[in-house]
């Protein structure tokens, strides 16, 4: 028996906004001054670090759970699966549908259910719910699905992350360029055939870590002070996602039973480009092995961070061949792996 991704599909927003874009923003440190620089060396620095050229938003008129209905629609065809036979859909976001202009998250009724109503799902032992873990939402999605299948409960799920970032950031903050819009998707079901996932690993760190992702006050002191933005105290993500992911996914490895010179790609959440290379380093010099060349797929130097939907969509991406020198062949193993607020994080060992 095994538990396989047998569908995926994606949004990407046609929203296209260049760092450029940026040039003429007021951006303010945390007690609310200006920088000495200009804003051309902030977003040069930027670049240099984050890998980020550019990122996707959301047309104005559509929010998260739109964006999740069009990539699980797009897994439902990839997989060929009638929508009725779904057990369980499983939507990873992190604050509901923000509508364009506003500033409160709506998850009433969750996106799960919005989405089924969107499929025009009439089954009701098709359970629909939303799912809330920070970046590694979307991998905590399948893992779950995985579980629920195992039980013998479910046999089909859909597990989709979205999330349109762009609404809930503090444009005083140079952080707020790193965020963007997006979804991606998948069917997991049960299969005849050999593979899928071989192993996972999942943990929160919480004593010291839970609040290094944060709502927080914008950094213009003229705001409305009780509207909340995305904030994150970035060194102490970094100095945590170098340190903890690569040993999470050497635990994965090790549970699945293969070998490093075995593992063909490796799908890191697109959060900050150093961060991700710094933490695959880590990973393969645990094995004294050198990093592969192409082992690491990236999009976020087009596509910025779109949290939940990242891994997802860069898998989709992938899968259909949209990535330059990025294919994936039936057997394949390949790993997925994530951090995020909480700080959670998580990995999956996969073969396809």
């Amino acid at each position: 028996m095994g538990i396989k991704i047998s569908g995926t599909g994606s949004y990407i927003p046609s929203e296209v906004s260049c760092n450029s874009n940026f040039a003429e923003h007021e951006f303010l440190d945390k007690n609310g001054a200006k920088f000495e620089f200009s804003n051309d060396i902030i977003i040069d620095k930027f670049k240099d670090i984050t890998g980020i050229a550019e990122r996707r938003y959301a047309k104005n008129h559509l929010n998260t759970s739109d964006l999740a209905y069009f990539a699980a629609e797009r897994a439902i065809e990839s997989a060929k699966v009638d929508p009725e036979t779904l057990d369980y859909i499983i939507i990873a976001h992190n604050f509901g549908d923000v509508r364009h202009g506003t500033v409160q998250g709506d998850t009433l009724p969750s996106l799960a259910v919005r989405v089924k109503h969107s499929l025009g799902i009439k089954n009701p032992k098709c359970v629909a719910y939303d799912l809330i873990f920070g970046c590694p939402g979307w991998i905590e999605g399948v893992i779950q699905a995985q579980a629920f299948i195992k039980a013998g409960i479910a046999k089909k799920c859909l597990v989709v992350g979205a999330e349109t970032l762009s609404r809930v950031v503090d444009k005083h903050d140079r952080d707020s360029m790193i965020y963007s819009d997006g979804a991606g998707a998948a069917i997991i079901e049960h299969t005849d055939e050999p593979g899928g996932i071989l192993a996972h690993e999942s943990a929160t760190f919480a004593a010291e870590e839970a609040y290094f992702l944060f709502f927080g006050k914008s950094y213009n002191a003229s705001i409305e002070e009780d509207t909340r933005y995305i904030k994150m105290h970035g060194r102490k993500i970094y100095e945590f996602a170098v340190t903890e992911v690569p040993k999470a996914m050497k635990s994965c490895l090790e549970k699945s039973g293969v070998a490093i010179e075995d593992l063909k790609k490796v799908f890191i959440h697109q959060a900050n480009e150093k961060m991700d290379e710094a933490i695959i380093k880590r990973f393969y010099r645990a094995y004294k092995t050198p990093v592969p060349e192409g082992v690491m797929p990236m999009n976020i130097h087009k596509l910025g961070n779109s949290s939940v939907a990242t891994i997802p969509t860069l898998f989709d991406m992938v899968i259909n061949q949209q990535l330059e020198n990025q294919k994936i062949q039936k057997g394949d193993i390949i790993m997925f792996a994530s951090v995020g607020a909480g700080m959670n994080l998580n990995a999956i060992v996969y073969q396809c």
